[in-house]
């Protein structure tokens, strides 16, 4: 009896059309062939066949009893020795193949590729990577590689080809034609529409178009099963990658084991060791329709993933959290006002984040004196010696060499020192005190430098990773108040940051130069409401500013939570379970409950509170259907219940508001 894996390989074969050089040049390097190239590099765009030839080769090799690494660009990590250790059976076992798919993800590991990693190929490996972009002139012109090196820009099928696929997939003979007008050569398409067709779910005239492309991907998913597959699609489309754990955190009430192995067998979704994906092509469709068809819904499973991400990030370990981070502002991709901010991939720009080294620390010096001056220098040289921990180093992957840096300092209660040495963070401070003081046991926290000579302070993939990072750790953080960014070109960020930053007006110099700080107090807009103001693109409260601002509103919502107690359908939707008060919470509706009992309990240790206490417990919280009602369970006048009600109102949004903007603790 043939294995499962036999069988797989077996059908793949039977289904596979085209392609016929490619697997002549590959079968004849796997022979041996003393003219046949070591790496074959695959080019071509989204969905035109990278990944089905890629797995055809695979099966090839592994039939011919050769070991396999594969890999996939999308799901490497920033450090190039994640690479070298996933793929460390190429350089350790003779005649591996190593495959990497989606080479585009990770083009920052070529020139490391060509002059590091693959001389270093044990006897008889091959190399094949698959990817949108051509590899670099300087490695196509250099002689070395030149009887080496293979390069196939893969094309659409021929009108032969592409009927062939048609018929291997049992598309009906009186639909092909319209298959093929619409499909054209696209493998891709070709896929999808022959799944449709066997699905009965597409009509016959079919014009190969962008929009008919969301009208098939569109008739293809829209009859699923039930409600709770068409919520899986939809986190499929938004996820950067979907596992059945992510599936059945956001699902919470569903099968989410049955609605991963669905899918799992959709055509358009090809799985990873990280999870599953749709195409390229797939996804973008996917998340256009859903979109245009259900907004409410897209935004609000969106915000599920996002609130998750954020679960999985607070609980993360430290090797972890630059992925997940990454996963989170996946979300974002499509945000402008991130866009403004960010780059999210450029080329040429192959850098990753490592520790800065004692010996770096004369080229960190040197480079802060290129970019900025002598005397930002010396404060460099002053936080290195105090906070060394807050610096990171920016190297190019082909290489390993420096060419950034930046400084996240994290200053509770200062010394005096600190604030006489550096003005910018004299000036921070003094804005903090001066709008929402730090109280004992919270801190304030900078990102003090950010030196890219080649590239300084514009965007670019470095302002991308430290960013990031500073949002992750604001993310874990406890205790921290303001976060500040810190920028030379001020007039031009103020403009990039609008709706993502407050810029907080205050202007220093050093050196002559002048920055401005740009800032968010993470007491007045939690992280959750921070996000889901990015999510809905909606405009942001107050960043930052005198706290006072938004009191009256606040206080409007105690009282409605109060009077809303008994009803928990209501109260479930109250506007206080919006605020800080219970951004933490597992349970928010239930935290909330708690913690206006706790505060109402805690008035009685005011000697104004005791008669306010008993009046606010007894009008709210003991079943007492009017205030006359309560004001006769406690032996009072009317009008002297109604005193100590509002007096105990006043208490208890005093109270509530100061956790508000200092935390629960």
């Amino acid at each position: 009896m043939h294995s499962l894996g036999a069988r797989l390989t077996s059908a793949r074969a039977r289904s596979f059309v085209g392609r016929e050089g490619e697997l002549d040049c590959f079968g004849k390097a796997l022979r041996g062939d003393a003219d046949a190239p070591f790496v074959f590099w695959l080019v071509g765009p989204g969905g035109i066949g990278k990944s089905a030839l890629l797995r055809r080769l695979a099966d090839t090799a592994w039939a011919e009893g050769r070991g396999l690494v594969e890999l996939d660009g999308r799901f490497l990590g920033r450090d190039p020795t994640d690479f070298e250790d996933a793929a460390d059976a190429f350089v350790s076992v003779p005649g591996t193949v190593l495959f990497v798919d989606s080479f585009e993800h990770c083009q920052w590991l070529e020139s490391r590729l060509w002059q590091r990693f693959l001389p270093r190929a044990a006897p008889w490996a091959l190399v094949v990577l698959a990817g949108r972009l051509a590899p670099q002139p300087q490695w196509t012109a250099d002689p070395a590689w030149a009887g080496l090196l293979e390069v196939r820009e893969l094309r659409p099928l021929s009108g032969g080809e592409a009927e062939a696929l048609l018929e291997a997939a049992s598309v009906r003979p009186q639909r092909r034609d319209a298959v093929l007008r619409f499909a054209g050569g696209n493998p891709l398409a070709l896929t999808l529409a022959a799944a449709a067709d066997s699905a009965g779910r597409v009509g016959a005239e079919w014009t190969p178009s962008a929009e008919v492309l969301r009208t098939l991907v569109a008739g293809l998913v829209g009859e699923v099963p039930s409600a709770a597959h068409r919520r899986a699609l939809e986190v499929a489309a938004q996820a950067h990658s979907t596992t059945e754990e992510l599936l059945a955190a956001v699902l919470a009430d569903q099968d989410a084991s049955g609605l991963f192995q669905w899918l799992r067998e959709l055509p358009f979704i090809e799985s990873t060791p990280l999870g599953l994906y749709p195409h390229d092509a797939a996804r973008e469709t996917l998340v256009a329709d859903l979109r245009w068809r259900a907004p409410t819904a897209f935004q609000a499973m969106r915000q599920r993933l996002a609130e998750e991400y954020l679960r999985l990030l607070r609980e993360a370990r430290p090797e972890r959290v630059r992925a997940v981070t990454d996963d989170l502002f996946y979300l974002f991709r499509d945000v402008r006002k991130l866009q403004r901010t960010r780059v999210w991939v450029s080329a040429g720009e192959d850098l990753y984040e490592d520790v800065l080294q004692k010996e770096d620390h004369s080229l960190v010096l040197s480079m802060a004196e290129q970019a900025e001056g002598p005397e930002s220098a010396e404060l460099v040289r002053y936080w290195l010696a105090r906070q060394p921990q807050g610096f990171s180093v920016f190297r190019l992957t082909s290489s390993g060499r420096i060419v950034a840096f930046t400084t996240r300092l994290v200053l509770p209660a200062p010394p005096e020192d600190d604030i006489d040495r550096d003005p910018v963070v004299a000036a921070a401070w003094q804005y903090s005190q001066e709008t929402a003081p730090v109280r004992q046991g919270e801190h304030i926290a900078m990102t003090r430098f950010s030196i890219y000579p080649e590239r300084y302070q514009v965007p670019s993939r470095v302002i991308d990773l430290s960013n990031s990072r500073v949002q992750a750790e604001a993310m874990r953080a406890r205790g921290r108040a303001h976060g500040f960014l810190v920028y030379h070109d001020h007039t031009a960020w103020a403009e990039r940051l609008q709706g993502v930053l407050a810029d907080s007006g205050v202007r220093c110099e050093v050196g002559g130069r002048e920055y401005g700080l740009f800032t968010v107090d993470w007491r007045k807009i939690p992280v959750e409401q921070w996000i889901r103001h990015l999510i809905d693109a909606t405009e942001m409260p107050p960043l930052s500013g005198p706290s006072g601002t938004p009191r009256p509103a606040f206080d409007q919502a105690v009282r409605e939570a109060l009077q809303l107690w008994r009803d928990p359908g209501a109260f479930a939707a109250c506007a206080l379970l919006r605020t800080r008060l219970v951004a933490d919470c597992d349970d928010p509706v239930q935290g909330l409950k708690d913690l206006l009992r706790e505060s109402v309990e805690a008035l009685a240790g005011d000697p104004r509170g005791v008669r306010a206490k008993e009046a606010l417990a007894t009008a709210f919280f003991s079943g007492a259907p009017t205030q006359e009602a309560a004001a006769r369970r406690l032996g009072l006048p009317y009008g002297t219940f109604r005193r100590h009600l509002r007096q105990g109102l006043d208490l208890l949004c005093a109270s509530l508001w100061d956790k508000e903007l200092y935390g629960t603790a």
